[in-house]
């Protein structure tokens, strides 16, 4: 089994605005208005969705069929025997055309109690071209209250109860479960995350979305809200989920190794990639892997079958995994 170049894989007409920086990044032609989010070798649909959001691959499987067709190949013998066919991973490019909604998503338990589901979604992002991006409580919030600001939905004021923090390229930031969040206009990353489109939403007045139908995930706002983190985010606390990602190596913190793991990895003049399953992402430079010349924007579905990869040339690689079994 070889690498497989991936073209963009864009669900339409979401919610919010965004799609540009994606286009610039790939070198493909301009997205529609509501294009931001480009989801990579993904076997996860839109929430309610029953195919939108999986990756087809060029000789047109779903590569969610291929994987559960021969996860050995594709996932490696410890990955199957801990985990059978589910990759544990979605990785996505983001383009914010607009500041995303207040919101969190569940956690494992409170995924699989209240909604059946096999994961909840912790997430991280890579920063690939900086802004403003809004994290953490900056005071701690009662249950009733910040109902409460939901139910008046009061922008203003949930958005002032986070922390704002400026970001670069280069800088990590690490979204546990249950972690109230924003991401501002203007901000391009790569987001990792654990294979599930879950989001509990806390504002929707200007967004193309009946949040309050829908941004429950169906349990009532009374339930939902319970899995949000209410406790304040101390400084301290700021330094370990806001990071900058080292020159090589991994990337991510500690904390997120048991949902994913990312690598950075330069190249200058030829590196080997390690062997398993993974997404590869240019993120600058021209790169060439196996027979593929790749430059900055491409993406490339690895197989744990494809072996160690031997990459040369100039420029530097994003490497998503799922976690080591």
């Amino acid at each position: 089994m070889n690498p497989i170049l991936l073209p963009s894989n864009r669900p339409a007409e979401r919610f919010y605005r965004g799609g540009a920086r994606i286009s610039a990044f790939r070198g493909d032609d301009g997205a529609a208005a509501r294009e931001p989010e480009d989801w990579i070798g993904s076997t996860t649909t839109v929430n309610g969705e029953p195919e939108l959001g999986l990756t087809t691959l060029p000789d047109g499987r779903v590569l969610r069929d291929a994987i559960e067709r021969d996860p050995v190949a594709w996932l490696g013998d410890d990955h199957v025997a801990r985990w059978g066919a589910d990759t544990r991973l979605l990785v996505k490019l983001l383009d914010a055309g607009q500041r995303l909604p207040v919101h969190a998503h569940p956690h494992d338990d409170f995924a699989a109690t209240h909604l059946g589901r096999a994961h909840g979604k912790a997430e991280a992002w890579y920063i690939l071209q900086g802004g403003t991006v809004h994290i953490g409580l900056r005071q701690d919030v009662e249950a009733a209250d910040l109902a409460a600001l939901v139910d008046r939905q009061d922008a203003t004021t949930l958005l002032g109860v986070l922390h704002e923090i400026e970001v670069a390229a280069g800088d990590v930031v690490w979204v546990p479960p249950g972690e109230l969040h924003a991401i501002g206009a203007g901000v391009l990353l790569l987001e990792l995350q654990q294979p599930e489109d879950l989001s509990i939403l806390l504002e929707w007045g200007d967004f193309a979305i009946d949040g309050a139908a829908v941004g429950h995930l169906g349990l009532g706002f009374e339930l939902a809200l319970a899995a949000v983190t209410t406790t304040a985010r101390s400084a301290t606390d700021l330094d370990a989920l806001i990071t900058t990602a080292p020159a090589s190596g991994s990337a991510l913190p500690g904390a997120a190794d048991e949902y994913f793991r990312l690598e950075r990895i330069p190249v200058d003049g030829s590196t080997v990639i390690g062997r398993g399953f993974s997404i590869v992402i240019v993120n600058d430079g021209e790169v060439e892997i196996g027979a593929q010349r790749l430059r900055s924007g491409s993406t490339l579905l690895v197989p744990h079958a494809a072996g160690a990869l031997a990459a040369t040339g100039a420029g530097e690689l994003l490497v998503a995994r799922p976690p080591a079994p």
